[in-house]
């Protein structure tokens, strides 16, 4: 599979309007916040609780052929926790979506902007927040996670590669929870950039990665939508890109509002690392790299 590209003509990614209107030797990287691991625990342990709806997820996941053992709960957050695990491909970060009463979609439609809703009742139900509408909402957050992670690996973007699929078939059967290839090592999982200690040039590397690999998702037509060093990983000096159910496309009416707060939020991210910019040069600096060369297609092997 090849990368997509836009013609910068057509796309006018350099349209001033967009600018006027607005995980040497360097301390470990830490774990801002973060929590002892909770140990090795095997499978059977994870689903010793029958009343356990997460257990219950793991337990399918075994079943499926993904997971064989869970290491360590990773991090816990309000819309997902994460897992190390272990699988038959090897290391694993199983990223869990809570319970849809318990999640807050809290300003997801402006992430949903400009998507066809085909049928009345779906989209009633949607924006009513029934119960109905918000397992719509979770089918389709997980759904998207996976097929964003895909396309992006695929065209040879810096992201973990996702560990079921490519067809919808297949990752759907994992609902709700989404695999995809560990980033660093059971011991030591990457930390994100927000958490890692970096010396200058280490900082000045994850700054030019950083603002290449917001450029390609720009070329691909995407505004990541949370793009800033909470998002991105630190491992072996190179940055990945994290989280990407919210992606949004120029079909979004606020797209470009998306792609600004992207560039200010990176730009704000970065200070802690020594690295001042604003958020209109880092946004002209990104559409300009969205015009050069892509990176190397990732091949799908059988």
């Amino acid at each position: 599979m090849s990368a997509r590209t836009h013609n910068p003509s057509d796309q006018d990614w350099t349209d001033q309007d967009w600018l006027d209107d607005p995980w040497t030797d360097a301390a470990e990287p830490r774990r801002r916040g973060k929590k002892k691991p909770v140990g090795r625990r095997q499978l059977a342990q994870m689903t010793a609780d029958e009343d356990s709806e997460q257990d219950d997820v793991i337990r399918r996941l075994k079943d499926l052929g993904h997971v064989t053992e869970i290491i360590a709960e990773l991090k816990s957050g309000k819309e997902a926790t994460a897992y190390v695990a272990r699988g038959p491909r090897g290391s694993v970060l199983v990223k869990l979506y809570r319970d849809l009463q318990a999640r807050s979609f809290k300003d997801d439609s402006v992430y949903r902007a400009g998507q066809v809703i085909i049928k009345d009742r779906d989209r009633r139900a949607i924006e009513g927040r029934t119960r109905a509408g918000l397992e719509m909402l979770q089918h389709g957050w997980v759904a998207a996670e996976y097929a964003h992670l895909w396309e992006l690996w695929q065209a040879g973007l810096p992201v973990p590669e996702p560990l079921v699929g490519p067809h919808p078939y297949d990752y759907t059967a994992t609902y709700p929870a989404v695999l995809m290839r560990l980033i660093g090592t059971e011991d030591y999982v990457a930390p994100r950039l927000s958490d890692a200690a970096l010396n200058p040039e280490q900082a000045r590397s994850a700054w030019e990665q950083s603002l290449t690999g917001m450029g390609h998702l720009l070329r691909l037509g995407y505004a990541h939508g949370d793009y800033s060093t909470y998002n991105l990983l630190w491992w072996e000096d190179t940055v990945t890109i994290i989280d990407f159910p919210q992606l949004s496309t120029r079909q979004n009416p606020h797209f470009r509002d998306l792609l600004a707060r992207d560039a200010q939020s990176l730009a704000t991210s970065f200070r802690k690392h020594g690295i001042h910019a604003d958020g209109s040069s880092v946004l002209r600096d990104v559409q300009r790299r969205a015009q050069g060369p892509a990176p190397e297609p990732r091949l799908l092997l059988p």
